[in-house]
């Protein structure tokens, strides 16, 4: 049965390990990611797509950087923007261009500049984290540091500049893309984590010098628009228990509950896949129904219940070709999972009643 799908794209689906990150180099890998996503639309599926920015905002910046005092300044919110045009262009041509070559036919498809919005008492805002823009010499760091810039030194590489990472308590173009895919459009949106707003006490938005969590945005962003499924696209084909050691283990299922314990042993590191683990759980505590991480290479058989891991919010979680349509859940099951759509309507992230971490990006 036809369904509504949100596939975030890892960077891996846009710059492979070892290559320059060309634009010939982003292409060809689109076109070998995007292959799996092209065929669960040839089955009917509405398909929204998220995608990560690193790379694209590192080098936009690199490039403001050799051109300052040549032309004008980029604060971090505009980088944001600019890399969710280029790259929603590339994705939005390749996939057309496939859509085409496959006989499907011309189907309409849109990128939205979409701004997350953040709250700018969240805690994380006094306290940078994420290492952005280009290596700097320590005389050039001091510089900046006395501009109000936090620095740190970046693993003995030089000196990078951090800024926070604050949750993101809503995506202020949600409504605009719901209407678009209840259209029939294939949609990008919510790139980078989305451009980091905050609203103003006239109601006005204003942009954040911040990045926010790719993987919380695409969670959040598919609860607001009732999407029950995330296909997550990334450099591996399953999550791994003691990953990177001789005990590396796949999971094929996994719960909340598993996840949580799992998280608090320390088997999802901060940096890679602690983050992806924190929003899953996030987005099916919140009525998601399902979860599905693995490569870009598996995306189709991982969405038939195949390969990936799948994770659910409780035990008796089952593949989709086992599992029933949300509408037809049992009554008592689907009615917790309305309560928590709901309830989600009112909440924020940010909040006594949010328990979530602070995920990486």
């Amino acid at each position: 049965m036809p369904e509504r799908v949100l596939v975030a794209l890892g960077g891996n689906a846009l710059v492979k390990a070892g290559q320059r990150g060309t634009l010939d180099e982003q292409t060809a890998t689109l076109r070998s990611a995007l292959t799996g996503v092209v065929e669960l639309i040839r089955r009917g599926h509405r398909v929204v797509l998220t995608h990560g920015n690193g790379p694209q905002v590192g080098q936009i910046l690199l490039r403001a950087e050799a051109a300052r005092g040549q032309t004008y300044d980029l604060p971090l919110d505009v980088c944001v923007a600019q890399s969710q045009g280029e790259t929603g262009y590339l994705i939005q041509q390749c996939l057309q261009n496939l859509l085409r070559q496959r006989g499907i036919g011309d189907h309409p498809a849109a990128t939205v500049i979409t701004r997350t919005l953040v709250d700018p008492d969240d805690p994380r805002m006094g306290h940078p984290t994420k290492p952005v823009g280009p290596f700097y010499t320590q005389e050039q760091a001091e510089r900046w540091r006395a501009t109000g810039w936090r620095i740190a030194e970046d693993a003995h590489r030089g000196y990078r500049r951090l800024v926070p990472s604050p949750l993101p308590i809503g995506i202020v173009e949600a409504s605009i893309v719901r209407r678009l895919v209840e259209a029939g459009v294939i949609v990008i949106a919510g790139g980078g984590g989305g451009i980091p707003v905050r609203r103003e006490r006239d109601g006005t938005l204003a942009g954040v010098e911040a990045v926010v969590d790719k993987d919380l945005a695409s969670s959040r962003l598919a609860v607001e628009l009732g999407i029950d499924t995330i296909l997550d696209l990334t450099a591996v084909e399953q999550v791994m228990l003691d990953f990177g050691t001789t005990k590396e283990r796949p999971l094929g299922t996994l719960t909340v509950q598993e996840a949580r314990t799992y998280l608090a042993e320390g088997h999802f590191a901060p940096g890679s896949m602690g983050p992806k683990i924190e929003a899953a759980m996030w987005f099916l505590e919140r009525g998601g129904r399902e979860i599905i991480i693995t490569s870009p290479e598996k995306a189709l058989a991982a969405f038939d219940g195949s390969a990936g891991t799948h994770l659910y919010p409780a035990p008796g979680g089952k593949t989709r070709k086992q599992r029933p349509p949300f509408k037809n859940l049992p009554k008592r099951q689907a009615k917790k999972f309305a309560g928590l759509k709901q309830a989600n309507e009112r909440e924020r992230i940010v909040g006594k009643k949010t328990k979530s971490r602070s995920p990486g990006r």
